[in-house]
């Protein structure tokens, strides 16, 4: 194997990791890399072998090695619901990194990444990185996130955990990644599928710093799509915190 590769991406930016990993739940790593380009932000995306079959699945759209630039501009200008998405960026600024290629840049601890987010991350994804066994560049990468105490995001999309999942994600945290469950809100008035989409990849570019406008924001406010005001005697907050 030759040694890892840890030149800085083309753009001279750091990028970010983007790991996409098998489980349901490919529109949250599509709505994280616009929000990632919309912000200026390189990106650097390991899309596992598991994943190509649910980014099939969901979209109809294949993710090729060979054709990796032609197959992720055509998945980001697609929303969640199939309908074209409204903010198609380019992805110039993304660099994709074959998935069995450990000896790749986001191996190496040298490798001038800002930190990483898993979307969707796999109850099989959360074991190997809690559990260290790097048996794939995601996975890798990830162990190498927590290494240099970078920002990690793991966007876990399961439902319902088992025991042995609960413990993995609670050592993640204590590794000091982000444990972030796919759980969109409701609050902000969410109108399409894309709506609610975009609010859990919004959180997860919360969790590392980035900016963004994909969901509204609690303002104190009922959101206007909710109509007829709050019941008698609750306030706005109070309805928000109802259970």
């Amino acid at each position: 194997m030759s040694a890892p590769s840890a030149q800085p991406p083309e753009s001279g930016r750091r990028p970010w990791i983007v790991g996409v990993s098998g489980a349901s739940g490919t529109p949250y790593a599509a709505a994280v890399i616009r929000g990632l380009l919309a912000a200026g932000e390189a990106v650097d995306l390991v899309v596992s072998r598991a994943s190509r079959l649910t980014v099939l699945d969901e979209t109809g759209l294949p993710f090729r090695d060979a054709h990796a630039t032609e197959d992720l501009r055509r998945w980001l200008a697609r929303g969640a619901d199939g309908t074209p998405d409204t903010f198609a960026p380019e992805v110039d600024a993304v660099r994709h990194w074959t998935p069995g290629d450990l000896a790749a840049g986001p191996s190496s601890g040298s490798y001038p990444a800002k930190g990483m987010l898993i979307v969707p991350a796999s109850t099989a994804c959360v074991a190997g990185v809690a559990l260290g066994l790097s048996k794939d560049l995601l996975q890798r990468a990830a162990s190498v996130t927590l290494k240099e105490r970078r920002p990690l995001v793991v966007a876990v999309r399961e439902a319902p955990l088992n025991g042995a999942t609960l413990r993995q994600l609670v050592a993640l945290d204590e590794a000091g990644a982000v444990v972030l469950p796919t759980s969109p809100a409701f609050y902000a008035g969410a109108r399409h599928i894309q709506d609610l989409v975009n609010f859990v990849a919004g959180r997860a570019l919360d969790a590392v710093g980035v900016e963004h406008t994909l969901y509204r924001r609690w303002d104190g406010e009922l959101a206007g799509g909710l109509s007829g005001g709050p019941p008698e005697g609750l306030s706005a907050g109070a309805t928000a915190s109802m259970p």
